[in-house]
């Protein structure tokens, strides 16, 4: 796949900004994603995440870390952070700006390690890619789990992209889950590949944790139907 991500991330992190990564998805019509935006502060943050930044404790795994903002601030809080991500130019920005242990590998791939924080943000449950992979990726989270860890993870309920009928329901594809999406982003003329990218409701993520031997708890939720959820091992 070609690393869009990481050829622009490159080119903020060197001063070459001069445009953002366009994203498109097959039920939206194109958006942009401002650069700077993947560089920001901790209190630039939204409050999800800052949520769970607070809440990380111990050793901890940043999945699609991206350009390190997240594990730059949570080694500044003295945290023992390594951090993960697909995209070969991401993890080359984000050990330019100080990451310490970072490492491009698909989290499948990723073994050898346990930490009592897995963390997975800006929309953490996309890289389950479809519905018929959360359990997979969940019992492979679980393996990477220490005992007594969590791992944190956000995402939406995409109800509100869709049209409203008259008793109140929505109408949905018949064909899928409404949350399983194929996005695909472009910079600078060149195109990603369509990659799937799920957003998975509260009630059918818990039914999944469920399922996986996992315990699902909401920790905050946001103004837009997106919440922070925290996955313990069940008793």
């Amino acid at each position: 796949m070609k690393d869009v991500l990481g050829a622009a991330l490159l080119d903020y992190y060197h001063g070459n900004y001069s445009e953002d990564i366009i994203t498109e998805t097959n039920i939206s019509e194109a958006d942009a994603l401002p650069l700077p935006y993947l560089f920001r502060s901790y209190t630039e943050m939204p409050l999800i995440e800052q949520a769970a930044l607070k809440a990380a404790k111990g050793t901890i795994l940043d999945i699609g870390c991206g350009a390190g903002s997240h594990a730059l601030y949570l080694q500044q809080q003295d945290h023992r952070v390594s951090a993960i991500d697909v995209s070969e130019g991401a993890v080359k920005v984000s050990r330019l700006r100080g990451v310490q242990n970072a490492e491009c590998t698909p989290l499948l791939q990723f073994q050898g390690a346990t930490f009592d924080t897995l963390l997975l943000l800006m929309n953490g449950t996309g890289i389950f890619g479809t519905l018929s992979q959360v359990s997979q990726y969940l019992q492979h989270l679980k393996s990477l789990m220490a005992p007594g860890g969590q791992i944190l993870i956000d995402s939406s309920d995409l109800q509100y992209m869709y049209d409203t009928g008259e008793e109140g329901g929505i109408w949905v594809p018949g064909t899928h889950y409404y949350g399983e999406l194929e996005f695909t982003m472009s910079y600078k003329g060149e195109t990603s590949e369509w990659f799937d990218w799920l957003y998975l409701d509260e009630g059918l993520f818990e039914e999944a944790c469920i399922s996986n031997g996992l315990h699902f708890e909401i920790v905050t939720r946001g103004d837009h139907y997106d919440y922070l959820a925290r996955l313990t091992a069940a008793e």
